[in-house]
């Protein structure tokens, strides 16, 4: 006699849960895991650094490339230019006044038989000099009162704002003709006016870019910690505003480039026996239907200079935001 066995639970054993199926992440030949195609960071691998990430964004900029190229010419030609002229921008060769680009004198020469290629690589390095000196100081000034001002607030805050909207109406190109002409139109002091002048429009972004960084857990960390507000401030504040810096460090550039040049031009500038491109348009400006040499070479090494910082500017810009057409994933100019 025999019964009819009922399977009990361990006959059929339930299996244990596992994970939901899904599509299973692609990995590289390395084992990372990728970002699916068309997420942001997409373009992004695991092990590529933030600065090679802002370089990679620029270079697909092709008109910031070409900007970096063409600067890259100018200062080999104000550094090295030099060497392959036996005149100075002070030689005067009497028996070639106001003469046409020859062998001998590869830019043509002036009233005064100075070689205007001689001219322009002594030019181009004194605009040089100024623009990035005065670009570098105003920026650093800037910096540090437009996010002091922020970091403080209150009546500190209050007067300095007060101070910046001052000067922003102040008429400068007037006192900056006024007092660079008093003294002489050295290139030295131009830089010190331009640079005293210069400062705060920059120094009113920044702090309006501030105001959002002093309330940051860091910034209230290193308080609660004891760190000093010019630490504070240097350490912790300015080294979040690299990307607006740089711009406004490269866009300055082609700012006092222009400034340089007018001043210069209207006789307020750099004054002989020194030469910058100013003095040079100047020179050349009476000169547009007799000698168009005169003008045209120096003209055209200011729109290579400016040129190139803007499309510089512009390539660093979208490189440095992550929101722009070249930051994101894919993105082509």
């Amino acid at each position: 006699m025999s019964t009819d066995a009922t399977p009990g639970p361990a006959a059929h054993p339930v299996p244990a849960p596992g994970p939901v199926p899904g599509p299973v992440p692609a990995t590289g030949p390395s084992g990372r895991r990728r970002t699916p195609r068309g997420t942001p960071g997409a373009d992004r691998p695991a092990h590529l650094g933030l600065g090679r990430l802002y370089l990679r964004r620029f270079l697909r900029n092709r008109l910031a490339v070409v900007g970096v190229l063409i600067l890259l010419l100018l200062v080999l030609f104000s550094a090295l230019g030099g060497r392959f002229t036996p005149y100075s921008h002070t030689d005067a060769d009497f028996a070639a006044l106001t003469r046409p680009p020859s062998a001998l004198h590869w830019f043509g020469t002036n009233q005064g038989g100075n070689d205007i290629y001689a001219c322009a690589v002594h030019g181009l390095q004194r605009s040089l000099t100024i623009a990035v000196s005065v670009s570098v100081l105003t920026i650093a000034l800037a910096a540090v009162i437009g996010s002091g001002a922020a970091y403080f607030g209150g009546r500190v805050e209050r007067a300095t704002l007060a101070v910046i909207h001052f000067l922003l109406v102040v008429p400068s190109f007037l006192i900056l003709a006024l007092v660079s002409h008093r003294l002489a139109g050295d290139w030295r002091v131009l830089i010190v006016v331009l640079t005293v002048f210069g400062w705060m429009p920059t120094a009113r972004i920044i702090w309006s870019v501030s105001t959002s960084l002093r309330e940051r857990d860091y910034v209230k960390a290193a308080e609660f910690m004891g760190v000093g507000p010019l630490r504070v401030i240097l350490r912790h504040i300015i080294p979040n505003l690299g990307s607006l810096l740089i711009v406004n460090l490269t866009l300055g550039v082609v700012a006092t480039v222009l400034s340089e040049t007018a001043l210069s031009f209207l006789g307020f500038g750099v004054q002989t026996p020194d030469v910058s491109l100013g003095t040079m348009l100047a020179d050349g400006a009476g000169t547009l239907t007799s000698a168009p040499w005169l003008f045209a070479f120096p003209a055209g090494l200011v729109v290579l200079l400016t040129v190139s910082m803007t499309f510089i500017g512009d390539g660093l810009r979208d490189a440095l935001d992550p929101t722009s057409v070249t930051g994101s994933a894919g993105g082509r100019r």
